[in-house]
């Protein structure tokens, strides 16, 4: 592949069922006011599906909070416009979190209605595994409305199961993952023979 064509790592052009070309890149400081901006865009339900609760605004501060992840924890990605940062229409936001065990992060994905029901969530979803699979994280979760029946269906039909939460109206769907496989077999055992 020449050099002109690599993409920076995390960073994908894909087309989506409607024709429309976007850019998955990893969330930029940048990407604040846009995302405060395409908030007011956004349906209550979409809102509430992914905060589970309802928020009129995006106030600078949260949007700042979200557009600079921890890169030692957290792990972020944007769907929006093939423009640079700042400018681009953000259509779909997927976060992951580390605990602090180290071994579960928590996930939350919000594609907005513009761009809903063309398989974005699943690519999204999938790149947050990779990255935690990456950072040997041991188990992905995510708490999801009960209502919330196409996130659950999408996180069914990824492996992921569903877990009582002990809160009413939510529940958490749950992916384990393996640990990675040995590169090389295990050298066999010697017997250890009796010293005499």
């Amino acid at each position: 592949m020449a050099a002109r064509n690599r993409m920076p790592p995390w960073h994908e052009h894909i087309r989506l069922a409607n024709g429309r070309d976007i850019l998955i890149r990893p969330i930029r400081p940048e990407d604040a006011g846009p995302m405060q901006a395409s908030f007011t865009l956004l349906e209550p339900g979409e809102i509430r599906q992914r905060f589970l609760h309802p928020m009129k605004e995006l106030s600078a501060q949260q949007a700042d909070v979200l557009t600079r992840p921890d890169p030692r924890r957290d792990f972020a990605l944007v769907a929006a416009e093939p423009l640079p940062p700042g400018e681009a229409l953000v259509g779909a936001v997927a976060r992951i979190c580390i605990d602090n065990n180290g071994k579960d992060a928590e996930f939350a994905i919000l594609v907005s209605h513009y761009v809903n029901g063309m398989g974005l969530g699943r690519h999204l979803m999938r790149r947050l595994v990779r990255w935690a699979k990456g950072r040997k994280v041991q188990r992905v979760y995510g708490d999801v409305l009960e209502s919330n029946l196409p996130m659950q269906a999408l996180a069914q039909s990824l492996g992921f199961h569903r877990e009582a939460t002990g809160e009413a109206g939510l529940v958490r769907v749950v992916l384990d993952i393996p640990p990675p496989k040995p590169r090389h077999p295990p050298l066999p055992s010697m017997p250890l023979s009796a010293s005499r």
